[in-house]
């Protein structure tokens, strides 16, 4: 008896569960999260990785998710044992990282820029790629969120980099944050 008991409550809740995603749109990505190492000398790589231990700490925490509703796309990230007070660019990338900071590839963009890499306002701005600017608090802590008016080509989109600075919009530096600090693996 028990046994069926169990098996019909998980029945009730599985379709309770299932009648609620009906009624919604929205479809989100699970949570990807890791703290930041350094590279490994060889072979396969941490999901989150420092080239700088001064700005990202080894032992930081880096996470990211995405949601889907009606055609827009927000990306999520979080950051805690990060540097008090300060700023840091971070975009999505088009490969997962790898041991050197240029690994990660380019930005993702919507609407791919023909010049490489991409400094014309035109392609490099907020609605077209993926920017998730912030200023850590006091503890070194960050959230910031992006939405988009469309969504990601499958497995064209593969990692959150960390920048020096927030990115600037500048014809000619359109997109730049400066050095790439650390990265974050993750399939949008």
């Amino acid at each position: 008896m028990r046994t069926t008991v169990v098996t019909l409550t998980g029945a009730v809740l599985l379709t309770a569960g299932l009648a609620a995603c009906a009624t919604s749109t929205a479809a989100s990505t699970p949570l990807t999260a890791a703290a930041v190492a350094a590279p490994a000398k060889s072979g396969a790589q941490p999901a989150a990785l420092t080239y700088d231990t001064e700005r990202v700490p080894a032992g930081a925490k880096l996470g990211t998710f995405t949601t889907v509703d009606n055609g827009q796309t927000t990306v999520h990230l979080t950051a805690s044992g990060l540097l008090p007070g300060t700023q840091y660019g971070s975009h999505v990338h088009t490969k997962p990282c790898g041991a050197k900071p240029a690994d990660s590839g380019p930005h993702y963009q919507n609407e791919k820029d023909p010049v490489s890499p991409s400094v014309d306002p035109k392609y490099a701005n907020a609605q077209n790629e993926v920017w998730l600017d912030f200023t850590t608090d006091s503890s070194g802590t960050a959230n910031a969120s992006a939405t988009v008016g469309w969504r990601f080509r499958p497995g064209e989109a593969n990692a959150i980099v960390l920048h020096a600075m927030h990115t600037s919009t500048e014809p000619g530096k359109a997109g730049g944050a400066g050095d790439r600090l650390a990265c974050l693996t993750a399939k949008f």
